[in-house]
């Protein structure tokens, strides 16, 4: 009789661990504002994984909204999320603990270059002179919006303005919104410009030139100032708008862009990386048909631009579908990976 009811505990137990098994894990990639891309493409990546995996592999990822890379940081480091989705200096300043990251995130791998992150800089027609960054310059006390406080936008934004000699400090009045009140408040004129890096086209800047017009003035990129912008990180190139990539813009304008990049923790299974990062890429025809700015996203560059080293899973696809892998993206977790622990708790 004993033997008998242990038997059917045994049969209880492993049925409860399979059902257990059979649901999806709920990975959280965590994205920026509703306003910008990150949102609607993190969403498109999660849907697609969780639609391609769920039932199959028993892994599901949920994107969520958040204030941007810098959050995303502290979102990874809590274990809050498994995935992220960061600007691409933000890879290069985790890895190392520059800019506004205090100390390396080495808790962190990368699992995929994605689309680019086009800089925006705008500005009322009326205050430019020469429809190109040095216009920012000329600002005397206007009210300007780097991005939402502590938000990738504002930190890039800050680190670009910096880099070109820009005092806006001193000659803007600075506000802090995210892309959508940002959008509100320029149509309202309630502010004289706005800095919008997201993937092309962006809502916000959509949503901002149908009502405007030429009123207001998407700024150009001279040579100059792309060789000193990547003269300690070379990780932007040119970016060009033909007219009409946006209502009622009537010019070309070149501007800059960079990678933005996917990223998890060390900890999280091989296999799992390894299966997200082949939907995406096998994938990529349907999250092109959901959203344009993934049109920049292409396998042989699926590397390029990434700060920390690749995540086991990802390294897995890449060197199966043919990549060569760079030294500086490769890494013996065993011997120079710092342990979760001891990273959790620190400050960003």
């Amino acid at each position: 009789m004993n033997k008998w009811i242990t038997w059917v505990l045994l049969v209880l137990v492993f049925s409860s661990c399979s059902e257990e098994l059979s649901q999806a894990r709920p990975y959280v990639l965590t994205t920026a504002t509703t306003g910008g891309t990150f949102y609607p493409v993190g969403v498109a990546i999660a849907t697609i994984t969780h639609a391609q995996l769920a039932s199959s592999h028993g892994i599901s990822l949920t994107a969520i909204s958040s204030a941007g890379s810098l959050e995303n940081l502290k979102l990874l480091r809590d274990n809050q999320a498994q995935f992220a989705i960061l600007q691409g200096p933000f890879g290069a300043w985790s890895w190392t603990g520059e800019g506004p990251v205090s100390s390396p995130q080495t808790h962190l791998r990368s699992v995929s270059a994605l689309w680019k992150n086009v800089e925006h800089f705008v500005l009322l027609t009326e205050l430019t002179t020469n429809r190109n960054m040095s216009d920012l310059n000329s600002l005397d006390g206007h009210r300007y919006v780097l991005g939402a406080r502590n938000s990738g936008a504002e930190q890039t934004g800050r680190f670009i303005l910096d880099t070109l000699g820009i005092d806006y400090q001193e000659k803007f009045n600075l506000a802090y919104m995210g892309y959508g009140p940002t959008s509100n408040a320029i149509q309202d004129g309630n502010i004289v410009g706005m800095n919008i890096p997201a993937g092309a086209p962006v809502s916000a800047i959509t949503r901002a030139y149908a009502m405007l017009g030429d009123r207001m003035s998407l700024l150009n990129w001279t040579e100059e100032s792309l060789k000193k912008l990547n003269n300690k990180y070379p990780l932007w190139d040119w970016y060009d708008f033909p007219p009409g990539t946006y209502p009622n813009q009537n010019e070309a304008v070149r501007t800059v862009a960079s990678p933005n990049v996917l990223v998890t923790r060390e900890d999280i299974p091989e296999d799992v990386v390894y299966r997200i990062t082949k939907v995406i890429w096998e994938n990529l025809a349907t999250l092109q048909e959901i959203h344009g700015a993934t049109n920049d996203m292409r396998p042989e560059i699926a590397i390029d631009g990434l700060g920390a080293p690749l995540h086991a899973g990802a390294l897995r696809y890449y060197r199966e579908v043919g990549l060569t892998i760079p030294d500086r993206l490769l890494l013996n977790d065993a011997e120079n990976s710092t342990p979760i622990e001891r990273i959790e708790g620190r400050s960003l």
